[in-house]
C-alpha cells in the first residue's frame, strides 16, 4: 500500500493513508496534491518502507520529498500522466 509523507510545520513527518477508491479514480498524485497542505512538498512511498518507531523520532530529509507539492483547495486536480488510474474523457461526454 502506498502512503504520502510530508513534513508538518513543527518538523514532524505526517503520513497520509489514501482511500483506495480515490486512488483508483483520480490517481495517487492527485490525492496527494489535494490532501497535503498547500506548498508542502511530499513523497509517495510504500507503507512497508516507513521508518520504525514513533513519527516524532523519524529523520526525513526534505530533499527526498520530490513527488509533488500540496495544492490549494479541497477538490481533486486533474490526474497527470504519471498517475495510475487516469480517467479518460471521451469527446462529447464532458
Amino acid at each position: 500500500m502506498k502512503v504520502i509523507i510530508y513534513l508538518q510545520d513543527n518538523g514532524i513527518p505526517a503520513v497520509v493513508v489514501p482511500v483506495q477508491f480515490y486512488v483508483d479514480r483520480y490517481g495517487i498524485h492527485s490525492v496527494a496534491a489535494k490532501d497535503v497542505p498547500a506548498g508542502k512538498p511530499f513523497r509517495i512511498m510504500e507503507a512497508s518502507d516507513l521508518p520504525a518507531g514513533p513519527q516524532e523520532e523519524w529523520e526525513i530529509d526534505p530533499a527526498t520529498l520530490t513527488d509533488g507539492v500540496g495544492s490549494n483547495g479541497n477538490e481533486f486536480p486533474l490526474p497527470s500522466d504519471e498517475d495510475e488510474g487516469i480517467i479518460e474523457i471521451e469527446a462529447g461526454n464532458q
